[in-house]
């Protein structure tokens, strides 16, 4: 599928498609995190549905996007990385705390609604939509990778 991007002075990023079916669609990916579902018909814009950051990365999970972890480069020292991990919808650590994440990999904060808890503590329990703030050795970001979004 191909998509148009524009940008949108003061406003964000626009990626628009038409899918096989001809039907034409998008989505405005705002600079303050907010998504807006657009749905084009022949005359123009039909529809718009706003999403939160969290709803928008609901959806995506629910259309089968990839997990997407984003590294942090300008702190790789050697083998240490910082990276930042969402908590997917089917993750076995949905409702669970901190404490129940066993992994040589530190978790340093925990992104939730918009909001950073630094130095999370291990009672804080993990929920769907959160993203974690992990530092560790490759292999053991992996595996933290790996437990939160199964």
């Amino acid at each position: 599928m191909l998509l148009d991007r524009t940008n949108l002075p003061r406003t964000g990023t626009s990626y628009m498609f038409t899918t096989a079916a001809g039907q034409h669609a998008g989505v405005v990916a705002h600079r303050d995190g907010r998504r807006e579902l657009v749905l084009r018909g022949p005359h123009g814009v039909t529809g718009t549905i706003a999403l939160t950051g969290s709803e928008s990365r609901t959806v995506a999970e629910l259309l089968g996007g990839p997990t997407v972890v984003d590294d942090v480069p300008h702190l790789a020292v050697a083998d240490l990385r910082a990276v930042h991990i969402p908590v997917a919808a089917t993750s076995p650590y949905d409702g669970r705390p901190l404490d129940d994440v066993r992994t040589r990999a530190s978790i340093v904060a925990v992104l939730r609604d918009g909001r950073t808890i630094d130095a999370p503590s291990g009672g804080l329990r993990l929920r769907h939509g959160d993203a974690v703030i992990a530092v560790g050795a490759g292999p053991a970001i992996g595996e933290l990778r790996r437990l939160l979004a199964r």
